[in-house]
């Protein structure tokens, strides 16, 4: 809410929201039509925008995942990284700890 007070939008990737479809989907087993309405809101919202992982910021992800062995981060967690740096973004709205692993601050905890 303060974001949108503020005027801030919220940024999230395709592939975020590829991931979030497939965990509605399986396991969750959410109804295919709630799962499509969802994602077309989300796609359409005033308040968040969804940037497309382009050939560069998947190779650099790639390379993220590649590097790190020593982290259980998944592909998409590393797209997010190159894309919060990218854009000089501190902040998830998550409570996934490989964000606060990468050095961001995670806002759900």
């Amino acid at each position: 809410r303060n974001s949108r007070q503020q005027g801030h939008r919220l940024i999230t990737t395709n592939y975020v929201i590829a991931e979030l479809a497939a965990l509605l989907n399986s396991p969750l087993h959410i109804p295919r039509p709630l799962i499509i309405n969802l994602i077309n809101n989300l796609k359409t919202s005033i308040w968040i925008e969804v940037l497309h992982i382009s050939s560069e910021l998947d190779n650099q992800a790639w390379q993220l995942f590649s590097q790190r062995l020593d982290k259980n981060w998944s592909l998409v967690d590393c797209s997010s990284f190159v894309v919060m740096k990218r854009y000089g973004i501190q902040e998830a709205l998550t409570t996934d700890h490989h964000f606060e692993q990468a050095g961001f601050n995670c806002l759900l905890k």
